[in-house]
């Protein structure tokens, strides 16, 4: 399997490229500010395909390369239907003193294709699965994507803005609930294995395992639900 990742934007959205191996067909999960360019770099360095664009949530550091990167290349672009209306509305879903310094350089919309996530449901795209979760906290219609372990790779979580590497998604903006992504953190994130690799939507990779143990927001939530988080 291949995963290819990059940064991108002022905020360091990780943008990533999901395929089978290089050569084949792949999702985009997370095209955001100014990934546009590095998206189409990693398809001709990998030689892919993209036949999809799935979103975590709709945060415009997420979805502001969505209609641009569908556009080339005609596919859809999938998001939960809490996060829809960010598409065409980033500084409601920011507020003004985020959303109103970058309106003049986006291209904001909803792509010609626009379909909507539900919970528990499986995605087959590009040969390949994703549970996908609703994990609301950061935005009302966060999820994640989860793929199960492969002939050379672990279980893989696509994260987010729900969990980083020491840390957790910010709840402060319009949509945000600190106990409410506590419950999707101790739903989404603590079955999970171990050995589960953790790609967020900001920063370096980590694990489940490395997570349950350092993770300061993961301390004590195996006994969340006894607690009525």
């Amino acid at each position: 399997m291949l995963i290819a990742g990059f940064p991108a934007g002022a905020w360091g959205t990780n943008c990533y490229l999901v395929a089978p191996a290089a050569g084949e067909e792949c999702v985009i999960i997370d095209p955001g500010h100014q990934a546009a360019q590095g998206v189409e770099e990693t398809l001709k360095k990998h030689r892919l395909k993209p036949v999809a664009v799935v979103l975590t949530h709709g945060h415009i550091d997420h979805v502001a390369s969505v209609v641009p990167v569908c556009g080339a290349h005609d596919v859809p672009a999938w998001i939960h239907p809490e996060d829809r209306y960010m598409m065409s509305d980033p500084e409601k879903a920011l507020g003004r003193s985020i959303g109103m310094p970058l309106m003049g350089e986006l291209t904001v919309g909803e792509p010609d294709d626009l379909k909507e996530l539900t919970d528990g449901s499986k995605l087959t795209l590009a040969g390949l699965e994703f549970g996908v979760s609703h994990a609301p906290g950061h935005t009302k219609g966060s999820v994640t994507f989860t793929m199960p372990e492969a002939a050379d790779i672990p279980p893989v979580l696509f994260s987010g803005d729900l969990l980083f590497a020491g840390s957790v998604g910010r709840t402060d903006l319009p949509g945000g609930d600190h106990a409410e992504l506590l419950r999707s953190l101790a739903r989404v994130c603590l079955p999970l294995d171990d050995s589960t690799v953790v790609l967020s939507g900001h920063g370096p990779q980590t694990t489940i395992g490395r997570e349950r143990a350092t993770n300061p927001f993961l301390n004590g939530l195996d006994a969340a639900p006894r607690r009525g988080l």
